[in-house]
């Protein structure tokens, strides 16, 4: 419309010889990318009326061919309009059946299970997306709260399928088997088969990292698995303490070539005590000068800070930090057990 009237007006305030009235038939052309179709024609049409009331004024503008550029130019903007809506609907569609399909592979975690609160937070590496190659699980079993994060090798859209192999033998399995060492063998099969299921010329073969904590009902302590993972961080009283493993154990689909050692880890993790789990992506975002991001710096300069206010300062400072883009899939966890607090809200 701003087109419109700006030639309109040249087109009235200028010499003849000038012709301004000649790029009219631009105004429908660019309303066709923004518009409907009515709208689009309505439009075109105004412009006709322009160009004709320019022809009383000046008799040799050429008006014909004007007006003919004008019509052709509407009908085709139209249709083109009207193709550009179909599409828009189309790839709507496919968005709504995608953010369905990634909700129920992602599902939201519950704030709170038993006395444990918990946050999460993603931020997938590919553009509209909600998920890529991390992942994050919770499960209220008879044996405690179990937690899994994990990363697969790659990012985006091409490590869906492997993550989505993991997360649901994690769901299946993680109510029977009693110990995590049995979980991690079931999902380390999974890990296995979908390798070998799925041809795929760029990478062969998947593996993935991956860590699972068990909070037992009565509290007070935390069992880790941690198969090649970043090490979760403890914070308590003020104080932070990353907990490495004791020994390692080997990644997903790893295990037939460095041994299928499991070591898992017993920490305390008593009332008001806070962990916070995460994939490589937090760690490994870079600034500007290629300096990581440094998580347990970060941390202790934050504070003391419910586990949503931990994440949502997290997730700004990491956007902060890596101006704005990042490189990789980022997951985190942040859990605090048996804070009198979080107890009253959820009552």
């Amino acid at each position: 419309m701003i087109l419109t009237v700006l030639i309109t007006g040249l087109a009235f305030a200028t010499p003849r010889d000038i012709a301004f009235s000649r790029l009219l038939p631009a105004a429908p052309a660019l309303a066709a990318a923004m518009w409907p179709v009515v709208p689009t024609i309505l439009l075109g049409a105004f412009c006709l009326l322009v160009m004709i009331g320019l022809s009383f004024v000046y008799s040799d503008l050429g008006t014909p061919y004007t007006v003919a550029a004008i019509a052709a130019v509407t009908l085709a903007a139209a249709y083109t309009s009207h193709l550009r809506l179909q599409r828009e609907e189309a790839l709507f569609q496919i968005r709504l059946v995608a953010d369905a399909a990634q909700r129920v592979l992602l599902r939201p975690l519950p704030r709170r299970v038993q006395d444990v609160e918990i946050e999460s937070l993603y931020l997938a590496a590919q553009e509209q997306a909600r998920i890529g190659g991390d992942f994050y699980e919770v499960a209220d079993t008879p044996y405690g709260v179990r937690l899994l994060i994990g990363d697969v090798r790659g990012k985006g859209l091409s490590a869906v399928g492997a993550a989505a192999a993991v997360i649901n033998c994690f769901r299946e399995n993680a109510y029977d088997q009693p110990h995590l060492r049995g979980i991690i063998h079931r999902l380390e099969t999974s890990m296995g088969r979908y390798s070998v299921a799925t041809l795929d010329p760029d990478q062969s073969e998947h593996f993935a990292t991956a860590l699972i904590a068990e909070i037992p009902p009565a509290g007070g302590q935390v069992k880790i698995l941690n198969c090649g993972h970043p090490p979760p961080l403890l914070m308590r009283s003020g104080e932070i303490r990353v907990l490495e493993p004791t020994a390692p154990s080997p990644p997903l689909n790893l295990a037939t070539l460095i041994g299928d050692d499991y070591s898992v880890d017993t920490v305390s993790f008593a009332s008001g005590d806070q962990m916070l789990l995460y994939t490589d992506g937090v760690t490994e975002t870079r600034n500007r000068a290629g300096t990581f991001f440094p998580l347990p710096e970060w941390t202790r300069q934050l504070g003391p800070a419910a586990p949503r206010e931990l994440l949502d300062r997290l997730h700004h400072d990491l956007l902060h930090y890596s101006g704005g883009r990042l490189d990789d899939d980022i997951a985190a966890v942040a859990v605090r057990c048996g804070h009198p607090g979080a107890r009253d809200r959820s009552a």
